[in-house]
């Protein structure tokens, strides 16, 4: 059979069986978005991020890679898929339609779209967000003139996404307990002469074991001077006597992901280690005094790298305090919708979530990171996860 007839089967007997929210969530969301919508002046919103099509409509696959759009408008939501991914389509997702084209034809896409689109004088894009591929914007643009595209539909859905609901602080609270689990397993797997592989391993094996989802970003080990270095993992490296090893795991429960960071040393820690664990400890409580409504992204920013600033110098940091975290797909957890860094002049906001990576580096040497994944609220930074925010030595 071909999709269109596997498509029809499967509705028949798995239609939204997989659905990852009741449809009431979905109705509140959609209705968030189609208010913004009016009140910006758009008619249409064409969504290509994983993320943003699953915050409205839940649907979900791990084959991210292919071209998929959501058309938004004030009373339909349309869901374009490539025939392989039919199937996730149907039991995943509740749209009023679901238009399928050849995997093999990307080609294919535009005359649907088009088709879809053509009614609506003002159609949101988020131009600097996933998906959208410049052969098919381009197409459409020719077809439907330039003018009706604007380029503010990514800013308007991140206002929305970034502010989590009930359902959605549950289930970053089931992230943040899988979470723990694997960095429990990981950490007691670590001691001299076992490799980063596994002590991956056994994070990962215990993630999965407890329940999660296929993850946004895989484990991150890694131990001694590679530490030093930013974005690498693990890579078959053996780990040595008193070497710091740092971990870095998030979960996925219904696609929310609550990360958390550690740092074991295996052995004895050294003085200099303290101090920067203590350094973290102190940087992370300035972040949550500040986090609370009505302070900006910016002044939050300011006041970790006051306290930074002793040491600025010596220590690389990334720049980036916190980056908003909920729903993703690969390859990374970070949202995108918010950043605590200077110049972010956003206001904090009731039941924001974010992720505060707090790793202090030492280029060449080591390094130290600890984090937690934290809400906002009235009175300051509530953290989710269960960082105890200590460097453990093992078998010190």
């Amino acid at each position: 059979m071909d999709h269109h007839a596997y498509r029809d089967q499967l509705a028949g007997r798995l239609a939204e069986s997989e659905l990852p929210f009741a449809h009431a969530e979905f109705t509140a969301r959609r209705a968030r978005v189609r208010q913004a919508m009016g009140e910006a002046g758009l008619e249409a919103l064409l969504l290509t991020d994983p993320a943003d099509i699953f915050y409205l409509t839940g649907y979900h696959t791990f084959e991210v890679s292919v071209y998929t759009a959501l058309v938004v408008t004030a009373d339909r939501l349309v869901l374009q898929v490539p025939s392989i991914e039919t199937g996730p389509a149907v039991v995943t997702a509740t749209v009023d339609e679901i238009v399928g084209y050849r995997w093999e034809g990307i080609e294919e896409v535009i005359d649907p779209l088009a088709e879809a689109l053509a009614p609506y004088r003002t159609i949101g894009v988020d131009v600097f967000g996933a998906g959208l591929r410049f052969g098919v914007i381009r197409e459409l643009q020719s077809r439907l003139g330039a003018e009706r595209f604007r380029d503010d539909g990514g800013e308007l859905l991140d206002a929305i996404r970034i502010v989590k609901t009930p359902a959605e602080l549950d289930c970053l609270r089931e992230s943040a307990r899988l979470t723990a689990v694997g960095l429990d397993a990981a950490v007691a797997a670590i001691r001299p002469g076992v490799t980063d592989n596994e002590v991956a391993a056994e994070g990962a094996r215990a993630l999965l074991a407890a329940g999660s989802e296929f993850m946004s970003l895989q484990p991150i080990v890694t131990s001694g001077t590679r530490i030093g270095t930013i974005h690498v993992n693990h890579k078959r490296t053996l780990i040595g006597g008193d070497e710091p090893v740092f971990l870095e795991f998030g979960s996925a429960y219904q696609r929310y992901t609550a990360p958390m960071m550690r740092t074991a040393v295996a052995g004895r820690a050294s003085a200099e280690m303290q101090g920067v664990r203590d350094l973290c400890r102190s940087l992370y409580e300035a972040l949550c005094e500040q986090m609370r409504p009505g302070n900006t992204f910016d002044a939050a920013a300011r006041a970790a790298e006051a306290v930074l600033a002793p040491q600025a110098g010596e220590l690389f940091f990334s720049g980036v305090f916190g980056y908003a975290v909920g729903a993703q797909f690969p390859p990374s957890w970070v949202e995108g919708s918010g950043f605590i860094a200077r110049g972010e002049a956003r206001e904090f906001e009731e039941n924001m979530v974010f992720h505060l990576p707090l790793c202090l580096r030492r280029p060449g040497e080591w390094g130290i990171g600890l984090s937690d994944t934290v809400r906002v609220t009235p009175g300051g930074g509530e953290a989710l996860t269960d960082n105890d925010w200590q460097l453990h030595e093992i078998g010190g």
